[in-house]
């Protein structure tokens, strides 16, 4: 059980202010106050400094943020385990997020797997981009992840799941493209966010070039609606081979990456930095990569 003074730092943190926080925990500001120099007593540093009409964490305050958002994440847990042994004799369900890339293209192949090895399983997967991904498992709202984007590292640990081939594609019968071509194509593309987008733009500006060099853009946040459209020869795109390969071997779209443009990324899992639960996390990717 976290101490009260625990929830009182994680509320200032989340809410930048010592009058917010002691408004949504029903507290006085001076009880807030206290909480907070008991703490910075105990580890003796400080934790907050001012930052115009309110706070923000110190670098020491931020590294104890991490550790006891992880902690209160762990315990939210660690009482819905409890919670469901006492009731159905079972365990939590486990909490997944993964990026849509993943929930169309992998979640399939090892879903059915996990489920048959662990038939008592309840299982609560999410959808949605890095960026939503990592929101969720901040606010404790699932527990881990399968992510294409970039992450915190510092804020989360990780393991690598799978690594892809990262490809152009165009409408059926087109040969290569060189990148000028490729440019002067309408670009078909993930929403802000998207870890399919975070790594086009990356690898795009390592080149020196961004998505505005493309002739024009279009944003859609949905992979099969963008193969759609680019089989419909409506522009070209870039996604995960993973994404594409049944249609590459159907012969509707066409690989069509320059030689410059070649990419491989990963695919991680995600949690915490410092949950307890690392090793049943790590665990579970060992039998998902099998």
């Amino acid at each position: 059980m976290l101490d009260y003074r625990t929830h009182t730092f994680l509320t200032v943190c989340r809410t930048g202010s010592f009058t917010r926080a002691a408004e949504q925990l029903h507290v006085t500001q001076p009880a807030v106050s206290q909480h907070v120099r008991q703490l910075e007593r105990h580890y003796g540093c400080t934790l907050f400094t001012k930052a115009g009409r309110g706070v923000e964490p110190t670098e020491e305050g931020e590294l104890l943020y991490r550790a006891l958002d992880a902690a209160e994440n762990d315990e939210r847990r660690l009482r819905a385990e409890l919670e469901a042994l006492r009731r159905e004799g079972g365990r939590a369900p486990l909490r997944l997020g993964c990026t849509r890339t993943v929930a169309d293209y992998v979640a399939p192949r090892i879903l059915p797997a996990h489920l048959l090895r662990h038939p008592a399983e309840r299982v609560c997967m999410r959808a949605g981009n890095t960026a939503e991904l990592v929101a969720l498992i901040d606010r404790g709202e699932i527990d881990l992840a399968l992510v294409e984007g970039s992450f915190d590292r510092e804020a989360f640990e990780s393991e690598v799941f799978s690594r892809e081939r990262f490809v152009a594609v165009a409408a059926a019968g087109e040969g290569p493209l060189g990148i000028d071509a490729l440019l002067g194509r309408r670009l078909v593309l993930r929403e802000p966010g998207s870890g399919t987008r975070e790594i086009l733009e990356s690898h795009l500006a390592a080149r020196g070039l961004s998505v505005s060099d493309f002739a024009d853009t279009v944003e859609v946040a949905s992979i099969p609606a963008i193969k759609a459209c680019v089989a419909a020869g409506v522009g070209v795109s870039f996604l995960y081979r993973v994404a594409v390969e049944a249609e590459l071997a159907a012969g509707e779209l066409a690989d069509v990456t320059p030689e410059g443009l070649a990419l491989e990324h990963d695919f991680s899992l995600i949690w915490q930095r410092g949950s307890r639960y690392a090793a049943r996390y790590r665990s579970l990717l060992r039998e998902w990569r099998a």
